[in-house]
């Protein structure tokens, strides 16, 4: 029932790295897929209400300028034209009248030559010596009039609008990255979760049948050679007696684990078990095991008294059995395991101890933790799952070398109390 240290490399400074996970791999790859999809439609969205902006903006300025520019032309003096905007008058004599400052590469003789033609008004955009102007030609009364409006501010406001959208841009694509991975996480989570409910239930399966199938296995090899080595068919009814109440048991077990791999509980009512009929059961059909590996399995009774606690059957049997194979794998030949059996007030004390190579007790903590693989086993853990539901406590004592004590502790069933329908504390998945 002791502990075996992990297997340590000869290197300390070289270990072996781990194999990386499949699922953790899977879901690693899901949250990176959730959020890039996330932040590319969140990005998308928001380049969609920036073309919006801008389209709405330029379509805002060129409505502006258009409806300023028709209303300057017919109403405005050459000589006071509002600000940004350029008047031109085509005199009776040819010449043309300018406003104050106007652009000496202006007026466009190409629209006035329209408009003198017949056409009402001609509006058009020009580049002007590097300067883009909005020109817009019409008659006024006898006269034909050119309003000039100089576009650098329009273009200067959409260029801040585009950096604008552009920052609006990255900073939503770095809080949509955010979002995401939040998002991401918090869909993930369940499959997650799944994920380790599955890992752990092939874990727990894998324990629980362990034992009572090794058990089976043994005595199926002990009675084949008795009866090929010419034994009396008679003398080995108790082997076969033992065969059927070990496969029962494992049928108790397969029944219990199925009900737990649909996240079901098992409505079983607490009732009265003796502990020191678990404990001889135990030992006997662990007896051909133990004679095999030369180990001694002894079961004893101090004090008055029964030994009767309120639980499940089933599930104390396993805590016993789990008790009794986690002392044989760590009892070499020649070795004892005692199963002893006491009570205290309103408590019955179950105590499996053994002389293999005992542990440490800085340890005795870790033991009943779901280390897989590090020599702790997973067994212990189960034990002190299925301890707990029944109200119980279990601890361990020992020393290196000197062997190793697992103490349970249960509530005694007092006489007259009827039982209740409880979830039994099986294994989780």
């Amino acid at each position: 029932m002791s502990v075996i240290a992990p297997h340590r490399p000869a290197d300390p400074g070289r270990r072996p790295e781990p194999e990386p996970d499949p699922g953790r791999r899977l879901l690693r790859r899901a949250r990176r897929r959730v959020t890039v999809q996330v932040a590319g439609a969140f990005s998308v969205v928001l380049a969609l209400v920036g073309v919006l902006v801008w389209c709405a903006m330029v379509h805002s300025q060129g409505t502006a300028a258009m409806r300023d520019l028709a209303v300057t032309a017919a109403r405005s003096p050459v000589a006071y034209p509002p600000p940004c905007v350029w008047l031109y008058q085509l005199r009776s004599d040819g010449s043309i009248a300018a406003s104050p400052g106007a652009p000496a590469e202006l007026p466009l003789r190409g629209s006035i030559n329209h408009v003198s033609g017949g056409v009402p008004e001609e509006t058009v955009q020009v580049t002007v010596a590097g300067q883009e102007y909005l020109v817009h030609t019409r008659r006024r009364g006898d006269t034909i009039v050119q309003a000039a409006l100089d576009l650098r501010y329009q273009v200067s406001e959409r260029q801040r609008l585009l950096h604008t959208l552009l920052g609006a841009e990255v900073a939503g694509l770095l809080a949509a990255l955010v979002v995401g991975q939040v998002v991401a996480r918090r869909a993930i989570a369940p499959l997650g979760e799944a994920m380790a409910r599955q890992r752990r239930f092939a874990a727990d399966v894998s324990h629980e049948l362990r034992t009572p199938l090794t058990r089976l296995n043994t005595r199926a090899q002990l009675l084949s050679r008795r009866l090929r080595g010419g034994t009396d068919p008679i003398l080995l009814i108790d082997e076969a007696d033992h065969l059927v109440t070990g496969t029962r048991q494992l049928g108790e077990v397969v029944e219990d684990l199925l009900c737990s791999a649909q996240f079901q509980h098992l409505r079983r009512p607490f009732g009265p078990v003796d502990l020191a009929v678990l404990a001889a059961e135990m030992a006997a059909a662990d007896g051909a095991r133990a004679a095999a590996r030369g180990v001694d399995v002894q079961v004893r009774c101090d004090g008055p008294g029964d030994h009767v606690v309120r639980g499940v059957e089933s599930a104390l049997r396993r805590v016993v059995s789990a008790l009794l194979d986690n002392a044989l794998g760590h009892t070499g030949p020649g070795g004892h395991i005692r199963m002893r059996l006491s009570c205290e007030p309103g408590v019955v004390l179950l105590t499996v101890e053994d002389d293999g190579v005992g542990l440490d007790p800085e340890d005795t903590e870790r033991l009943f933790g779901r280390f897989e693989g590090t020599g702790f086993g997973l067994g212990l853990a189960l034990v002190r799952e299925v301890v707990e539901g029944h109200h119980g406590t279990i601890t361990a004592d020992g020393r290196p070398g000197q062997g190793a004590a697992f103490t349970v502790r249960l509530p005694a069933h007092h006489h007259g109390l009827t039982a209740e329908p409880r979830p039994e504390p099986a294994s989780k998945p």
